[in-house]
């Protein structure tokens, strides 16, 4: 009887910490993957950190791959761990111990999986209401305010933003600048540090605003302003995509713009203002709107043809005697 005590006390008294085998690599692992993540990843994120609002998308990614990098290496260091440690002996087909459970095991699981499913909340709601409003305060209704100043409302005595009309048609994205005489332009510019509130809609099908580097996405709908927010904080080239399927030549509805300097921007927005007032273009062009219905205005069509020479279905303006898309 002492001898079978013995033994027993001694195989185990030789059982190795796993619990302690486990941590302490899994701490090591994690703490250096949180650092390249941080510091060598993040500045390579998409959209980039071209605007505030791609920053904060770049620093939302960021923050959600830290917190699933100890995650991830835990479940893979633990699959390991027991493939190479609890794995059966060659030729062994003894039963395994008849364990009922550990309220160690059991009360760290709890916890671990509440921390993390309480962290993503918090981190989650935070971010989506106190940066920038519900959704970046985007949508027919947005509730942000720019720096305490600004409502959802546009007026336009608030020139110290720049208000950028976006209008999606098939196959196009055409850009108003109601602060520049209502002048059109089929290239999306922008000066760099000057907060912008782009009116996002549609005078066919649904479309999906994308300016990709600038982080900003917004759904053009027929007779709805969707407003979205940014402010560009370096200058470069910006691509807009369609993101939302609206027909056979979908995938070739994009076009390029710019960020370049406040005073490089005003000389070109100065400039085509001028050049359309003084071929008529702002002329025939209709007041500026937040949505138009393109079968009452037939002069948008001529006025888009003289001003970027766009013809056809490919960005045209549908005169009163077309059929409105479905």
């Amino acid at each position: 009887m002492t001898s079978t005590a013995s033994t027993a006390s001694a195989e185990h008294a030789a059982e190795p910490r796993h619990g302690l085998r486990l941590v302490v690599p899994w701490l090591i692992l994690s703490l250096v993957a949180d650092l390249i993540i941080w510091f060598v990843w993040k500045p390579h994120l998409p959209p980039g950190d071209m605007s505030t609002s791609a920053q904060h998308q770049q620093f939302d990614i960021a923050v959600l791959a830290i917190s699933g990098a100890p995650v991830l290496i835990g479940v893979i260091g633990y699959f390991l761990y027991a493939i190479v440690v609890w794995r059966a002996k060659p030729g062994d087909d003894s039963d395994g111990s008849p364990i009922h459970g550990s309220t160690k095991v059991s009360a760290a699981w709890i916890i671990g999986t509440s921390a993390i499913v309480l962290w993503l909340f918090v981190f989650g709601t935070v971010e989506l209401i106190v940066p920038a409003g519900a959704g970046a305060g985007e949508g027919p209704s947005p509730i942000w305010q720019l720096a305490g100043k600004h409502t959802a409302v546009w007026s336009p005595g608030s020139d110290d933003m720049l208000q950028v009309q976006v209008i999606g048609q098939q196959w196009v994205w055409t850009y108003r600048y109601p602060q520049f005489g209502g002048m059109e332009s089929s290239q999306l510019y922008l000066p760099v540090d000057t907060p912008v509130e782009f009116h996002v809609t549609s005078l066919d099908v649904i479309h999906e605003f994308w300016a990709y580097q600038l982080g900003v996405k917004a759904d053009a709908n027929p007779d709805v302003d969707n407003i979205a927010y940014t402010e560009p904080k370096t200058m470069g080239s910006v691509t807009v995509r369609c993101n939302e399927l609206c027909g056979i030549w979908h995938g070739a509805m994009f076009n390029y713009g710019k960020v370049e300097s406040q005073t490089a921007f005003e000389g070109w927005a100065t400039g085509v203002q001028a050049k359309e007032a003084a071929n008529g273009v702002l002329a025939a062009l209709p007041a500026y709107a937040l949505t138009y219905d393109p079968t009452v205005i037939p002069q948008l069509g001529q006025a888009v043809v003289k001003v970027d020479g766009i013809t056809g279905a490919a960005g045209y303006y549908y005169p009163s005697t077309d059929p409105v898309q479905p």
